[in-house]
């Protein structure tokens, strides 16, 4: 399934139905007088969010959703048939705003909730309502009010405990597929990872966790460079991150290059992320002279914990799987 986590759809209620212009007609009733009845309100949409649903694919090309119309009002004081309300399933993770405005309408941080958007148009009143001592025989009957229609826009933040970032080719990729079920493509060049993974981290005697594989970030991601911006809003819903760095590219001369070049997009994206805890994580240890890069990191970035791993070997994983269960009950509070 292709990931599409930005749609903007259009949901219109359903028109309420006409009243009913219609007097008694019975025998040996003469002049029975007005029963028209009411016409029947137009159906609501409301959106819910639930697990089932990962991405907004299924917006691409269903856009417009539109209830049904009340039915009109009968003969003998009959209320015309309500119309069905449509419910409509999203990711749990998704940001509702108005498309046209930009105003957030609702933020569906978790499964199961509800969010009604448009009520249905109230169906018209029959000639029945409209007796009076003076006027005992109206011969008219409300129009049903129109339903409403908004633009809205959905925008999918994906709901993860931790979110592994990196530059490309830091070996994020081979990481979920280590300590998760998660088998993401992988391969020996940048931007193997063209959409964010998930996968479930199962820790010995511990509740799971999901973890989150973000696409590769580069400088200016934070203005759309790369997959930059596209990307930097999924980790917005994470408790944690690791801080993947690739040991055996690290530059003798500026050891924090990398490490400074995530932290500033992230910085400059926002505030929320930069705060976020996090476990730096230097990877591909299995590689020569990863060692004595890893080192020169070390030398340089004081006081910044990290753990060496090589992720394609197993190396370490354990180890930053436990750390990861700390971190997470300490953010737990």
């Amino acid at each position: 399934m292709k990931f599409i986590d930005e749609a903007i759809i259009t949901v219109q209620s359903g028109d309420g139905g006409k009243g009913c212009v219609s007097f008694r007609r019975e025998r040996f009733i003469p002049r029975g007088g007005p029963d028209g009845g009411d016409g029947g309100n137009g159906g609501e949409i409301a959106l819910i969010s639930t697990f089932r649903k990962r991405t907004l694919f299924d917006f691409r090309f269903k856009n417009h959703f539109k209830a049904p119309n009340g039915q009109n009002g009968h003969g003998k004081k009959r209320t015309g048939k309500r119309g069905k309300d449509l419910l409509i399933e999203i990711p749990a993770g998704t940001v509702i705003s108005d498309a046209d405005t930009g105003e957030t309408l609702v933020d569906f941080d978790k499964p199961d909730k509800i969010f009604p958007v448009v009520k249905g148009g109230r169906g018209g009143r029959g000639n029945a309502r409209f007796k009076t001592s003076k006027n005992r025989s109206p011969r008219f009957a409300q129009p049903g009010q129109s339903g409403q229609a908004y633009r809205l826009k959905l925008e999918l933040k994906l709901i993860a405990d931790v979110g592994i970032i990196g530059l490309p080719n830091a070996g994020k990729s081979t990481l979920i597929r280590a300590i998760s079920s998660a088998r993401p493509k992988t391969g020996s060049y940048p931007f193997t990872t063209l959409t964010p993974n998930l996968g479930v981290v199962q820790a010995d005697r511990d509740n799971p966790f999901v973890v989150a594989d973000i696409p590769g970030l580069i400088e200016g991601a934070h203005q759309g460079a790369g997959l930059g911006i596209q990307f930097l809003r999924h980790i917005e819903r994470t408790r944690i991150l690791v801080h993947l760095i690739d040991a055996s590219e690290i530059d003798p001369e500026t050891p924090l290059k990398a490490y400074e070049t995530v932290n500033r997009e992230l910085s400059m994206y926002g505030e929320s992320l930069a705060d976020k805890p996090r476990i730096v994580v230097l990877n591909k240890l299995d590689l020569p002279d990863s060692d004595q890069k890893s080192s020169l990191f070390l030398g340089a970035a004081k006081g910044v914990k990290s753990i060496g791993i090589s992720a394609i070997t197993g190396e370490g994983v354990e180890n930053l799987i436990s750390n990861l269960v700390e971190l997470l009950e300490k953010s737990d509070g």
